[in-house]
């Protein structure tokens, strides 16, 4: 993790390891607590956070 911006994260990952990251971490966002209501999170991938 490089960054975090109020409610963000900004990641530096290999190009060949986005799929399993991006896997890896919006499960371990979304199912952090057992609640009632949905966690969403969303997430994208560019190679320069100003195309974000």
């Amino acid at each position: 993790m490089i960054l975090q911006i109020h409610d963000e994260l900004v990641l530096e990952v290999p190009e060949n390891e986005v799929d399993a990251t991006r896997e890896l971490l919006q499960g371990a966002m979304e199912n952090v607590f057992d609640l009632d209501v949905p966690l969403e999170v969303n997430l994208a991938v560019s190679r320069n956070l100003a195309k974000i």
